[in-house]
């Protein structure tokens, strides 16, 4: 049975390999060039935004996968200062570095 689990295991790990090297390669392997249509060339300008969205916004928000129940919270009001430090002056250092002065007191001293 012991031997049955390796082989099933380098079975799964060679046909990942596999999938990954053909979705990495498949622009290098088609013999004609592809063109993406103009809807994708502008969906693809939100895809950074939106990946980290889908990553930032459940840790604001939540806390061990479920929403956060009282309003003070450090991480509400720090998100929120950077948001709105971000809209005032578009830098991102910045937004980070204000994020984390509204964070570490309120973290730290208040314990939220």
């Amino acid at each position: 049975m012991n031997g049955h689990t390796h082989l099933w295991t380098l079975a799964v790990i060679g046909g990942l390999a596999v999938v990954t090297v053909l979705t990495r390669c498949f622009f290098f392997i088609l013999d004609r060039p592809w063109t993406m249509p103009p809807w994708v060339h502008r969906a693809l300008h939100y895809a950074p935004v939106a990946a980290l969205a889908g990553v930032i916004a459940p840790e604001v928000v939540m806390q061990q996968g479920h929403l956060i129940a009282a309003w003070h919270d450090a991480r509400l009001f720090s998100a929120l200062a950077g948001a709105l430090l971000y809209v005032w002056r578009r830098s991102v250092l910045l937004t980070i570095v204000g994020g984390m002065a509204v964070y570490l007191p309120l973290h730290l001293a208040l314990g939220w």
